[in-house]
């Protein structure tokens, strides 16, 4: 098993010493007097607290499970017994994952990492195929974000005329979400044995994703009423007793970006409304934080440009089985498992290659 200076050894990795410090000056200056007179400062610390304490906590947790462990190892070498040797041998396989998922976040670079993340799929063209292909990649995701405990909640969709999804909003909350998500952005392809054509030929399918981290109210993103035009109309379903009666579902549009949100997954207009403006507010943060990118990228000529909406990767299952990163080159032969929700394997090798390109410095750097 991992023994305690191994545990100290990826301390080091991590720069947890570094943080505990840094962590206690920051909670003395919540402490100072008139530390509130300035909100924008206050908001700053407060959010960096919190992205400090996503490292040490887990991190101290793992060390209390290593330490205990190492107990356990000790009775068994007076005292052997094979059920407790059994459950030694899975303790330390839980913390080295843990420790393995918390070294794949140390390649997290961006000053949104740490958010939780709001997933935009659309299907492409390609009628029912793509519509039902977009209802897959929304169960891929919803499987991941279950494997690693993180919550899920629809935020709007639209069926499709036959089956799968026209398209959907989905958050994600879990610590580091958007971190590991914005790996996901771009254009997925399929490839198939269509079961919706009747000669069973094979169809070429495609469906976006887009990811835009979650921001909360400390963070201040001024939406003029004069610039939000607001429609309302009838929320779709599956029809028959659930068709919904009245125009609770709503459509806001912001004028000076062209942003378009809707919500329809609520009975009440009203929370409709407020659940299409935190989607708005979300993509108009993310909307300056491209902007702001972009300008560094130009400043910067030698790094590589990001772009979205590109071609990102591809699932084929038939008439071979294999899903392939155009990106990394990485590839996974298991479909079915990637499609149960096992994208970490690309997402790690993203950010191993792309992770130290983001905009900005972590907030627990």
């Amino acid at each position: 098993m991992r023994r305690r200076s191994d545990s100290q050894s990826y301390g080091g990795i991590f720069d947890v010493d570094a943080k505990r410090a840094n962590l206690t000056t920051l909670e003395a200056r919540m402490s100072e007097p008139g530390f509130w007179n300035d909100q924008q400062t206050a908001q700053s610390v407060v959010q960096q607290i919190k992205a400090l304490k996503g490292w040490i906590d887990p991190f101290e947790k793992i060390e209390g499970r290593l330490t205990s462990a190492q107990e356990l190892e000790s009775m068994l070498e007076t005292d052997p017994d094979d059920d407790l040797a059994g459950e030694l041998d899975a303790e330390v396989s839980a913390v080295s994952t843990e420790l393995e998922t918390l070294r794949t976040r140390s390649l997290l670079s961006g000053p949104d990492d740490f958010r939780d993340a709001q997933l935009e799929i659309s299907a492409g063209a390609g009628g029912t195929e793509a519509q039902d292909w977009a209802a897959m990649l929304m169960r891929m995701y919803e499987r991941w974000a279950q494997r690693k405990g993180y919550s899920i909640e629809i935020l709007d969709q639209s069926e499709g005329e036959e089956a799968g999804i026209k398209g959907a909003v989905i958050e994600i909350k879990g610590p580091y979400a958007f971190g590991f998500l914005k790996a996901e952005t771009g254009v997925h392809r399929l490839v198939r044995i269509s079961p919706f054509d009747a000669q069973s030929r094979r169809h070429t399918s495609f469906a976006s994703v887009f990811v835009y981290p979650v921001v909360d109210d400390e963070i201040n993103i001024e939406i003029r009423d004069e610039d939000i035009r607001m429609d309302v109309f009838r929320a779709s379903g599956a029809g028959g007793q659930h068709v919904n009666k009245t125009s609770s579902a709503v459509r806001l549009t912001h004028i000076p970006s062209g942003i378009v949100v809707s919500s329809q997954q609520e009975r009440s207009q009203y929370k409709n409304r407020a659940t299409a403006m935190k989607m708005l507010k979300n993509r108009l943060y993310q909307l300056e934080a491209e902007r702001q990118a972009k300008k560094k990228a130009e400043l910067d000529a030698t790094k590589a440009d990001v772009t979205f909406g590109s071609q990102i990767r591809s699932y084929v299952f038939q008439p071979y089985t294999m899903v392939n990163d155009h990106r990394t080159e990485l590839k996974i032969p298991d479909v079915q498992r990637v499609m149960d929700g096992d994208i970490d394997p690309f997402i790690e090798a993203y950010l191993r290659e792309f992770g130290g390109q983001g905009t900005g410095g972590s907030a627990a750097a």
